[in-house]
């Protein structure tokens, strides 16, 4: 076995416990959420007996132990349960749900990665300088504002002028190009903190390599800064700029909830909030463990990813 196929085994079961002990904290945090959920559902008017009988019946009268591990052993086997406010399947609640989230976070993706490394790559390229400047001070600000600010900003000075809707209204029916300019709000909130993070790590990444032997050598030859940046500097910066960029894609995925809640944007954000509101836990766990599960999966890919992309680590015992 190689050293990489070695550590990525590694990574791979340090992930599988990290998720378990997730779970865990997810099922306790619920746990103790205030209130009786009998109750809830039955109103205060209930009789004792009632409330007994809805405890027996969702299984609230086992001991919680008992009860984290029928829900574990259920999730292993794709089942997620039944919602408690409408009787539905949590699967078939989540699906569409999440692929508004999933639909969400790749178009801010594909809108933020080319103009994070494109920004930290020219703010590299003139270090000190006005555009350098300029650059670190957009992206300190952006990293300043919480999302939720930038997106009533965006509500205020966007929507209100009629150029784009302040809630979004999609379904299954909606087209490609319907989807993607109702989306464009929460996009943009979302895209300005992602931006600013991978901005200025690809600028550190750059500017760390660029004072190696080998790139002041090339600069002794005569190669132009440009190039000396992209065919030497850049490749070299690319484990650290791979690493954040998924910890942020990472980050965007779980940090969707409030823009969600902001735009009314029917993804999984937006559904856990509203199941947290109607006391529904199964849904309030399905929604948690799925964010937890992205999230530590996509800091898995970064943590491989910046492994199989340096020499060093691949080779490392």
């Amino acid at each position: 076995m190689t050293p990489a196929v070695k550590l990525i085994l590694q990574r791979l079961l340090l992930g599988l416990v990290t998720l378990i002990v997730v779970s865990m904290v997810i099922f306790a945090a619920v746990e103790f959420l205030p209130g009786d959920l009998a109750e809830a559902t039955l109103g205060q008017e209930a009789t004792e007996e009632t409330v007994a009988a809805i405890r027996r019946e969702l299984g609230l009268d086992r001991p919680p132990v008992e009860r984290y591990f029928v829900w574990l052993g259920n999730i292993l086997q794709g089942d997620l349960g039944v919602s408690y406010a409408n009787g539905r399947a949590i699967t078939e609640i989540m699906g569409t749900r999440a692929q508004n989230t999933l639909f969400l976070a790749a178009m801010v993706a594909v809108i933020a990665v080319p103009i994070a490394v494109g920004l930290g790559i020219v703010a590299a390229l003139y270090r000190n300088s006005f555009v350098d400047r300029f650059i670190n001070l957009i992206s300190l600000s952006a990293i300043s504002i919480p999302e939720f600010l930038i997106a009533y900003l965006l509500i205020v000075t966007l929507s209100r002028s009629g150029l784009f809707p302040s809630f979004v209204v999609i379904d299954a029916t909606t087209t490609l190009g319907t989807r993607i300019y109702q989306s464009i709000l929460p996009a943009l909130a979302l895209t300005f903190v992602v931006s600013a993070h991978m901005m200025r790590m690809t600028r550190a990444s750059i500017i760390n390599v660029l004072s190696s032997a080998y790139v002041e050598m090339a600069h002794i030859k005569g190669a132009p800064r440009p190039k000396v940046i992209m065919a030497h500097a850049l490749p070299n910066a690319l484990a650290p700029i791979i690493n954040v960029i998924a910890i942020n894609l990472a980050w965007l995925v779980v940090g969707v909830v409030v823009v969600e809640v902001i735009f009314v944007y029917p993804g999984l954000g937006q559904l856990m909030v509203d199941s947290v509101a109607k006391r529904d836990i199964p849904v309030v766990q399905a929604c948690s463990l799925f964010f937890a599960s992205v999230y530590i999966l996509l800091n898995l890919a970064a943590d491989i990813g910046a492994t199989l992309s340096n020499p060093r680590l691949r080779h490392a015992t």
